[in-house]
């Protein structure tokens, strides 16, 4: 059991702390979940936009199963059900932010600094459902619902000055 923070050679130790810490993104010293929230950013330009949404979804639901089972296992190794090295919620998080937001760069760099401000700030209901889910379902949902909030935001933003 690790309650530090994680190394290299444990991220390499098994496929799902690969995951659970964003490829090694996890592993940065200064705020490992905006390092994977910026992980995101070449995913989604490897992805690309050219499938169809119901694809797409599908895809982001498989990628946060993974992460379920990434969070919940890697969780378990560290000793901490939600520690801060783990990033592959924001990760997921933020590619379904940017499936959504146009695709002009200070849409997305509005989504960036909006879906990390809820990340850390946690108004209702994610502080709440953070503390009320648990595992890796838990840390996966909570920045579910930090996406949704940017989202919502966005909208408002552009229906009402745009």
């Amino acid at each position: 059991m690790i309650i530090a923070r994680p190394t290299a050679q444990f991220t390499f130790s098994h496929p799902a702390h690969f995951i659970a810490l964003g490829f090694g993104a996890g592993l940065s010293r200064f705020a490992p979940g905006t390092a994977g929230t910026l992980l995101a950013f070449p995913l989604w330009w490897a992805i690309g936009g050219g499938y169809e949404p119901l694809m797409l979804l599908g895809f982001l639901a498989l990628l946060f199963g993974i992460g379920v089972w990434a969070c919940e296992l890697t969780g378990r190794h560290l000793g901490v059900a939600d520690h801060g090295a783990m990033c592959w919620d924001e990760v997921v998080a933020f590619l379904l932010v940017l499936a959504i937001v146009p695709e002009e760069p200070w849409w997305q760099v509005a989504a960036f600094f909006l879906f990390r401000a809820f990340d850390v700030i946690k108004p209702p209901p994610i502080r709440q459902a953070e503390m009320r889910f648990k595992g890796g379902f838990g840390v996966m949902f909570d920045d579910l619902l930090a996406a949704g909030y940017t989202l919502l935001v966005l909208a408002i933003a552009k229906r009402v000055f745009l």
